[in-house]
């Protein structure tokens, strides 16, 4: 975000599997697998302790490395983050079903068949409150990164195991290392960002975050879904500057 820009040196990680990155050596594509790959980097490149940014997907992977790895994270921000909840949302009920073994082999292929501007359009519809409003700029880049990776032959192996990961993880409820478990381990500050129309993660999950981290403030933002920093990134960087900064 260009708000930080100013304040932090930011890296924009592509997780294992994802954006440029090719798949992970020992192919453990679950939230923890990811985790280890950040931190793997974060050593590599000296950078340790961060502010560690995490959105959707990216913030469970976001929590796993603040608890596992607490001297590499300076402060945590989660944006929506894909955590277990007691909320059913009409964005992501489909997702379970395309979990099962078989159906995703099956589904994701001829997804990826539509035109990568069907498919761009089809996920800012489904992220953003007010799509019609979503720069025009930020549309032809994304079209050209889909069409970029087009030839991946590990797109849908990424994409359904990193779900199966997920979902997984957070099915867990009793396990030690259950996401909101290790929530009570995070030590560094914690902001949370959801979105009132968020349809993926429902903003009612911001009360329990404030519960399960020691130190946590959570900001609900009007007119915004899964994507608050894309929406508005003023708002977000002023909630890192007053809370976290």
């Amino acid at each position: 975000m260009l708000g930080l820009s100013n304040k932090v040196t930011g890296f924009a990680v592509d997780l294992p599997g994802f954006g440029m990155s090719p798949p992970p050596r020992d192919g453990d594509y679950t939230p923890s697998g990811h985790a280890r790959a950040v931190a793997d980097f974060i050593i590599a490149q000296g950078l340790g302790p961060v502010d560690l940014f995490g959105n959707s997907m990216g913030g469970a992977v976001a929590l796993q490395l603040a608890a596992r790895k607490p001297e590499l994270v300076r402060s945590l921000t989660l944006i929506s983050p894909a955590l277990p909840s007691l909320y059913a949302t009409k964005g992501n009920a489909h997702l379970p079903a395309i979990a099962i073994p078989g159906v995703g082999e099956q589904l994701i292929p001829k997804y990826q068949q539509s035109p990568a501007e069907v498919r761009v359009q089809a996920t800012i519809d489904g992220c953003v409150a007010q799509p019609e409003l979503h720069s025009k700029l930020r549309f032809a880049e994304a079209v050209a990164e889909v069409q970029e990776r087009d030839h991946f032959t590990y797109n849908s192996d990424a994409f359904l195991r990193s779900l199966r990961g997920l979902l997984r993880t957070n099915a867990d409820v009793v396990g030690p290392n259950r996401p909101w478990k290790l929530a009570e381990r995070v030590v560094a500050p914690t902001l949370g960002i959801y979105g009132r129309n968020d349809v993926l993660v429902s903003a009612r999950d911001a009360h329990r975050l404030t519960k399960k981290f020691k130190d946590s403030h959570v900001v609900v933002l009007p007119n915004t879904g899964h994507l608050a920093q894309v929406e508005h990134p003023e708002f977000v960087v002023a909630a890192w500057d007053r809370f976290l900064l």
